[in-house]
């Protein structure tokens, strides 16, 4: 779907060459020449960049940044006909990206809204690969489930009450669901290379697992011993 910009510049003739340029990018254009109105149509709009003129009638162009800024964290580029570098410091103080002064290149401005959006792309690609590397984790087994992103373990639907290195063990059981695994290397993974206790702490917290989630634990069928190795989880 093509962005869409909102120009907001009280000049006709400014703000239909900026409309027509950026239309000619293939992107979706709205524009208004009031300070007030200009607002409402970002709200309703949600617009993708924002091409803001200082100059306005009704709010001028600091106040109507400043009013977007509180709800929006899209690319705000202020265009001015001033040059004082108190304006640029003002602009940039409530939130504006960019400042271009008039008159100015329209390949420029062109090149600077690019610039913009491709950044705010890049920023919404890398927030979306961190929220789908911290989606909630679910593992089930039958009537068993277990929980990542709130370290909950349930039979039957009903709570488990585990110690930490109780649900530590059952989930990396969990991700090796079938692998015969040695009590050194759960140790290993589970407790760290540097734990001082020995293997026999790996036999007593399986012990306690499969008394919690075994139907009968003195003949286990989710944990069960593979001879001369460890263990293996079965779900």
């Amino acid at each position: 779907m093509p962005e869409k910009i909102l120009i907001i510049e009280d000049e006709p003739v400014l703000q239909e060459t900026l409309a027509y340029n950026l239309t000619r990018q293939g992107y979706l254009v709205e524009s208004t020449g009031d300070g007030q109105l200009a607002v409402d149509v970002a709200r309703s709009s949600q617009p993708d960049l924002i091409l803001l003129d200082i100059m306005l009638p009704g709010l001028d162009g600091f106040e109507v940044c400043r009013l977007i800024r509180q709800e929006m964290n899209i690319p705000i580029l202020m265009l001015t006909a001033r040059d004082d570098e108190i304006d640029r410091i003002i602009g940039l103080e409530i939130g504006a990206d960019d400042y271009i002064t008039k008159p100015f290149s329209m390949r420029e401005l062109v090149a600077r809204v690019k610039a913009h959006l491709r950044r705010m792309r890049l920023l919404r690609q890398e927030a979306e690969t961190q929220a789908a590397s911290t989606t909630k984790e679910i593992f089930q087994f039958g009537n068993l489930v277990l929980d990542l992103s709130r370290r909950e373990v349930s039979l039957n639907d009903k709570a488990l009450a585990l110690k930490p290195k109780e649900f530590d063990l059952l989930l990396y059981f969990a991700r090796h669901r079938g692998q015969a695994l040695s009590r050194e290397q759960i140790l290993e993974e589970v407790w760290g290379w540097n734990y001082a206790g020995g293997s026999r702490t790996v036999d007593v917290h399986v012990r306690w697992l499969r008394s919690k989630i075994e139907l009968d634990p003195t003949q286990p069928s989710r944990i069960v011993t593979v001879r001369g190795a460890g263990y293996r989880f079965e779900g």
